[in-house]
């Protein structure tokens, strides 16, 4: 064999002893800016080096952007809300049930090059809160009562972050819907929205997340959506067709994880972060192990 050749067939055979199988399989695993996407990154991060694969973890996005990365091929594969993707993704208005609401971004996301795999029982649905002690004394539990009590007079100011407040699915369909407005609105980030209700005597009511753990650790009462406004929002992996396709492993490892998890489940994960200051790595790690997943 010609001597160039035979270093050349050497290096290779040196390289890919080097790198694992997985080597070619680099993903993009992607997340939102907020707690409960950061762990669902890390989580699948996690779990699927643990299958050999070599991953990027990339979070921060804000929901379009993350879309935008994904549907460009950025973003092989993030968790999102059934909720997101029917309303603001594909402007659908209907009201559909969880299972119908899944079955229809399924079929409208397909058409993009995108697979929804089996959702989680995670619903991580908007919500407005009050501080159970001011709830309780003007007698309010339902979102509609607070809309009588602000016709009939009252007033009320609202902490919530600039999403919500310009989402088709958020604050003004939300004021049509219920018939009443807000006096004024305080526009925060989404984290100190949680401090600023519990805090300040300024704000009677803030925009919170059903699986955030501030909710039952700050004894906020979550209004009821008594006129089903809010739609399901469940939390389910979402991954390009192409990636898919190379790998059609992955759809396994990733549903294996979405059974694990359950609303109570993931608030109390996030509590662990928010709460308790634990890393979000930590946090992932002994979930995955605890639940035999790695």
């Amino acid at each position: 064999m010609n001597p160039l050749r035979l270093i050349a067939l050497l290096a290779c055979l040196l390289t890919a002893a080097a790198f694992p199988p997985a080597f070619a399989q680099a993903l993009v695993v992607g997340g939102k800016d907020f707690t409960e996407q950061q762990l669902m990154a890390e989580m699948t991060s996690q779990l699927l080096r643990a299958k050999g694969f070599t991953v990027n973890t990339r979070t921060g996005f804000a929901t379009s952007g993350i879309r935008r990365e994904q549907e460009a091929g950025l973003v092989d594969v993030y968790w999102e809300y059934t909720g997101t993707s029917l309303i603001t993704f594909n402007n659908v208005r209907e009201k559909l049930g969880p299972q119908e609401a899944y079955d229809r971004v399924k079929e409208l996301d397909a058409k993009k090059g995108l697979v929804w795999l089996s959702p989680s029982d995670i619903n991580n649905a908007y919500a407005l809160a009050m501080r159970r002690a001011d709830a309780t004394a003007k007698e309010i539990a339902s979102i509609s009562d607070l809309a009588a009590k602000v016709r009939n007079g009252a007033r009320f100011q609202l902490a919530c972050n600039t999403e919500f407040y310009i989402r088709p699915d958020g604050l003004m369909p939300l004021q049509q819907a219920y018939g009443f407005e807000f006096e004024r609105i305080i526009r925060t980030d989404r984290d100190r929205v949680y401090d600023v209700l519990r805090e300040s005597s300024d704000v009677d009511v803030g925009l919170v997340f059903s699986t955030d753990g501030r909710v039952a650790a700050f004894d906020f009462l979550v209004l009821r959506d008594d006129r089903g406004f809010f739609p399901s929002y469940l939390l389910t992996p979402v991954v390009r067709k192409g990636t898919l396709d190379r790998h059609p492993d992955l759809a396994a490892y990733l549903n294996a994880l979405s059974v694990k998890l359950d609303s109570a489940t993931m608030a109390s994960l996030n509590a662990m972060v928010d709460l308790q200051k634990k890393a979000v790595e930590e946090v992932a790690s002994s979930f995955l192990k605890a639940s035999g997943l790695i």
